[in-house]
């Protein structure tokens, strides 16, 4: 029997020849990551080690981004300890503020990620850089503390599921609502353990930015990891963001076993949105037309998941020339400093403050009920983030529903749920 993508890059960092689902290995590491929430914790475990340092200080990543500019004393002292942890090992690849951003999305950027790696970060949405046919997933921090010393980490080979990707979406339909389709279909135990693996003509019609997105939201559906194939668009990005860096593609063998396999025509998406309380819990736009209108107070736009210059492109488009309806708060969050000046430099800050929203410097903030948008109780947002658990982004009342940028944009100009037809 033949290998996935997965299983080939795993089988190449462990030295084998060939690996099986299930199977133990130990595989050599590219990158690892930490962020400002998961870095104290490893940092903490590595003095216990009693190691002499770090295994290669170009390999590790670390990017203070969840309450970054800090929001209080508690995230200024976490900062402070990535920051002496980085300045004592020399760690090559250290950004906070003027040079930070939401570390999914400023990694790729950085050229810091290329296919072939093998990528831990002590964050869930890790899983971001399979959309450039890297194998990524998040770990513990324990796990990242391992990897900092030894550059290397255990894994158990996952099983895959298929999704052979087919036409090419309509106007305003995004990787977004791509991967809410796909959970809500396999929900979000779906994929448990497994990579998904996508393939298919329909590939050729989503960009990098959809990818990652998809990628991003693996995790949603339980998966390991999510996997893209490299094609022309995977190497204009890497000649953009990462030129003359080496790379190795893989693909998965045309006997290689798959646990499931489904197959999406792009062509017949709507837009989709997840309703509180889990990501699984999605509705076509068509269905939400039929239901009583859903009201809402505040919208997002920004996170690892679509905080991207498409994403910011796609609502701009949306809000030029409307405003917001009364009462509404949007907040719009460049996932990075380069993002956020080219949006500046293409006119897009302009429009979304005169459509009456604001503009936030790159940071996770609100997604994970940090700062810069906490909800009260009883209040229902709008976000283009990745999880809308109870009390997720505050209250535990609130509700949260996830859409594209698209739906996000036009939802904050209809004042309730709404597609883009509806404004």
């Amino acid at each position: 029997m033949g290998m996935t993508m997965t299983q080939k890059i795993l089988a190449t960092a462990a030295g084998l020849e060939k690996v099986e689902a299930g199977q133990l290995i130990e595989a050599k590491l590219s990158l690892v990551l930490g962020n400002d929430i998961t870095s104290p914790v490893a940092i903490k475990e590595m003095d216990k080690m009693k190691t002499e340092g770090v295994f290669d200080k170009d390999k590790i990543a670390l990017v203070p981004d969840h309450f970054v500019p800090n929001k209080d004393i508690k995230s200024a002292e976490h900062c402070k300890c990535v920051r002496e942890f980085a300045k004592k090992h020399d760690i090559t690849n250290y950004f906070e503020v003027g040079q930070m951003g939401i570390e999914h999305a400023l990694l790729p950027e950085k050229g810091l990620t290329v296919p072939g790696d093998v990528i831990i970060g002590a964050d869930s949405h890790t899983c971001t850089y399979g959309a450039l046919g890297a194998f990524s997933t998040g770990v513990g921090s324990t796990d990242m503390a391992a990897g900092m010393a030894t550059g290397q980490a255990w894994f158990k080979v996952p099983g895959a599921i298929k999704f052979n990707l087919v036409g090419k979406p309509a106007e305003h339909i995004s990787g977004k609502d791509v991967i809410l389709h796909i959970i809500g279909m396999i929900g979000v135990d779906g994929a448990l353990y497994k990579s998904m693996e996508f393939v298919g003509e329909g590939i050729a019609n989503l960009s990098m930015d959809d990818r990652f997105t998809i990628a991003n939201m693996a995790i949603e559906a339980g998966g390991k990891n999510g996997i893209f194939p490299v094609d022309d668009k995977t190497k204009a990005y890497l000649e953009e963001h990462a030129p003359g860096k080496a790379y190795k593609v893989f693909e998965a063998d045309a006997d290689a076993v798959y646990d499931e396999e489904y197959t999406i025509d792009l062509s017949t998406l709507e837009s989709t949105v997840s309703f509180p309380h889990l990501p699984e819990n999605t509705h076509t736009i068509s269905e939400i037309n039929a239901m009583d209108d859903i009201k809402i107070d505040q919208v997002v736009i920004g996170s690892c998941t679509n905080g991207r210059i498409d994403d910011l492109r796609g609502a701009a488009a949306i809000l030029k020339g409307r405003h917001v309806a009364e009462g509404m708060r949007l907040i719009v969050i460049p996932a990075t400093q380069a993002i956020y000046l080219q949006a500046m430099e293409e006119g897009l800050l302009k429009i979304f403050i005169e459509a009456g929203g604001i503009v936030s410097t790159p940071t996770c903030g609100p997604c994970l009920g940090g700062y810069m948008g906490i909800l009260a109780e009883g209040e229902r947002c709008v976000s283009t983030t990745n999880r809308n658990f109870v009390g997720r982004m505050g209250h535990i009342t609130s509700e949260i529903y996830l859409a594209s940028p698209a739906v996000a944009a036009a939802s904050a100009i209809a004042g309730k749920i709404a597609g883009v037809d509806a404004i």
